[in-house]
């Protein structure tokens, strides 16, 4: 299992691309934090904090995460390997997870860089350390979180198409739903109380609570939730081919 996860993460280092991803999205935020002008900019808001970040990742990662993923399985049945895959001596589950937790790693990699942001507002603050750490880092965990659920619907929809653009539409079409779809859904009048329901399915609701740096079981509970259902979801993608 380990062997396979090294393979995932050396073999999406080895192209242009993974760096590119990576390039692309802290590019994408340091632009809107630091550069541009507006509400979103730090230095222009006169408050020590990377908030910032935390509004513009989820969207950010919309785009980067199912680029992450689209190879996964996709590149395995294009090639017609997927079959040898599936004769080694693992489990479907630990080649799953081997896949999900290389995704996990990738997302880890581009957000370590951010953490400069954080420690430039730090400095930045009057006095030195004017800055809500235990928002902070809890705004870091549920980004963490919203990004594990984004990886485990890419890694689906790469199991069930060999084309990785599809993979990566569909991943993007479905992270988008589950982050903004169930709650304006939920906003449609005719659903009375059932809309909270709806509400509290989506990503939103739940990350938003964490980005208060408010950490609730239920919440955690939600992410790993969703991410089990995607990944045995992706074993039954996996298994139909024996049938």
């Amino acid at each position: 299992m380990f062997t396979l996860l090294k393979k995932e993460i050396s073999s999406f280092f080895s192209t242009i691309i993974g760096y590119i991803v990576i390039i692309v999205f802290l590019l994408a935020n340091s632009l809107f934090m630091w550069i541009f002008p507006g509400e979103y900019n730090i230095l222009e808001s006169g408050y020590s904090t990377i908030d910032t970040l935390f509004m513009l990742a989820p969207w950010v990662f919309l785009f980067l995460v199912p680029a992450l993923t689209m190879r996964m399985f996709s590149e395995e049945l294009r090639t017609g390997t997927i079959e040898t895959l599936l004769t080694r001596p693992l489990r479907d589950i630990e080649i799953i997870l081997a896949k999900y937790f290389a995704g996990i790693l990738l997302v880890l990699f581009s957000l370590l860089p951010t953490l400069v942001y954080y420690f430039t507002v730090v400095y930045l603050g009057n006095p030195i350390g004017n800055i809500d750490s235990g928002g902070t880092w809890g705004s870091y965990i549920g980004l963490f979180f919203l990004a594990s659920i984004y990886v485990s619907i890419g890694i689906f929809t790469s199991s069930f198409t060999q084309n990785q653009i599809v993979a990566f539409i569909m991943a993007m079409i479905i992270s988008f739903f589950f982050y903004i779809g169930f709650e304006s859904i939920s906003e449609l009048s005719f659903w009375g109380l059932l809309g909270n329901f709806i509400n509290n399915i989506g990503i939103n609701v739940h990350y938003s609570s964490m980005s208060r740096g408010v950490i609730d079981l239920r919440d955690v509970i939600y992410f790993i939730s969703v991410s089990v259902f995607f990944i045995f979801a992706t074993r039954t993608v996996l298994q139909s081919r024996k049938w």
